[in-house]
């Protein structure tokens, strides 16, 4: 269909803007003046649509965007727990270490096979809220010391005295440090296969081993250190000392 408008005879610009209006929906052809132009529907849509497919598009790279912001977030927040509870988890097993070196320590265990070997012991505090210290010290006889019961901890074997120059001051052990285990030794008749077979009572031997002193009659704790004179070998007295800070 086609409309023609002669120049002479032009609409009024509203009724003109109305039939250009009713020419696009119908696409029609408006000619003036001899001139025919036809509403490009097509590529008003076609951008339309591409506009619509960007506007889009930006806002799913914005919600990307977001979701990649709050699992970024997420994740950070995860590692900081995770490393607050391996730094919490280390601690702990730090401050066991550091309680189980404060009261423990190394000394010579006599093996079944009659072999001594050296092995760390735990010794749990006589000496309440954390105000002690175990450690083992070596002091060759006679030792210089007086030992005595404790008056405040049951059970408990103290020095009391610590003489000037002795043995047991050159091995740092003090006035008021708790005995709580030393070596003691014991004589047993040993008999080989080949005695008892001949009839034989077999021989003594000295055996060293630790003793503890907790719990133990005074009079057992002084003749435990006292057997160390029985060492064959005349080695050093182990003492394991618990020190008040």
């Amino acid at each position: 269909m086609r409309l023609t408008l002669p120049q002479a005879a032009c609409l009024p610009i509203v009724a003109a803007l109305c039939l250009v209006d009713i020419a696009s929906a119908f696409n029609f052809q408006i000619c003036t003046n001899n001139v025919c132009r036809k509403q490009p529907l097509q590529q008003l849509h076609a951008s339309s649509t591409s506009d619509d497919a960007e506007d889009e598009a930006r806002k799913l790279r914005e919600l990307a965007s977001q979701l990649r912001g709050e699992v970024d977030a997420f994740q950070q927040e995860k590692d900081e727990v995770t490393a607050a509870e391996e730094k919490e988890r280390d601690e702990i097993i730090a401050a066991k270490q550091e309680t189980r070196m404060r009261y423990s320590a190394e000394v010579p265990i006599l093996k079944g096979d009659g072999q001594t070997a050296m092995e760390r012991v735990d010794f749990p505090p006589r000496i309440k809220d954390g105000k002690s210290s175990i450690m083992a010290v070596q002091a060759n006889l006679p030792l210089g010391i007086l030992l005595g019961e404790h008056e405040e901890i049951p059970g408990a074997i103290s020095v009391d005295e610590v003489a000037a120059e002795s043995n047991g001051e050159r091995a740092d052990v003090r006035e008021g440090d708790i005995l709580r285990a030393c070596t003691a030794c014991q004589q047993t008749m040993e008999t080989p296969t080949w005695q008892l077979l001949a009839g034989g009572i077999g021989q003594p031997k000295t055996k060293r081993f630790m003793f503890a002193t907790d719990g133990r009659p005074f009079e057992e704790v002084m003749d435990a250190v006292g057997s160390n004179r029985m060492d064959p070998e005349g080695r050093a007295v182990w003492l394991v000392l618990e020190r008040p800070e």
